[in-house]
């Protein structure tokens, strides 16, 4: 299966790790494409395909890992602008996309499906053989990206 990158393109964000000396290599989003195909299967193929819509509906947006520890060496895939908009977990039984702000957009098209009862994020879990409305999906990016730019917050 191949894997959509965005190794090092526009709007591509590269950080070093909290903490980590200057020798280090800094975290880039082919980070991004370590994590996806650690996966294997359904949820690489998913969480690839979520990356492709959302630099679809904003091609500036930014991405790298945060949280890295020794228990998820690869980190949390995340992509923000103006601030996080979402990131991106696998578990064993569902792709999870977590909104920073969710709770703060409208969601005509009810996306949202876990994580309702916060006062700040909302989360879409995907389970194996299921699809994403991409038109929807990608319009809940580009209001998470607005909403963080009317904030003015980082």
């Amino acid at each position: 299966m191949a894997i959509p990158s965005k190794r090092n393109g526009p709007g591509v964000k590269a950080e070093a790790r909290p903490g980590a000396s200057s020798q280090q290599a800094p975290i880039t989003s082919a980070q991004i494409d370590a994590k996806i195909q650690s996966l294997g299967g359904w949820r690489a193929g998913t969480l690839a395909e979520i990356r492709r819509l959302i630099h679809e509906a904003v091609p500036e947006i930014e991405e790298d890992c945060k949280w890295i520890k020794p228990t998820n060496p690869l980190g949390v895939p995340t992509w923000s602008r103006a601030g996080i908009v979402c990131t991106g977990e696998a578990y064993k039984q569902v792709v999870k996309l977590t909104f920073a702000r969710g709770a703060s957009l409208d969601d005509p098209r009810h996306l949202f499906n876990s994580s309702l009862e916060g006062s700040t994020r909302r989360a879409i879990d995907l389970r194996e053989g299921e699809s994403l409305d991409a038109g929807a999906f990608k319009d809940l990016i580009q209001a998470a990206v607005a909403q963080n730019q009317r904030s003015g917050t980082r």
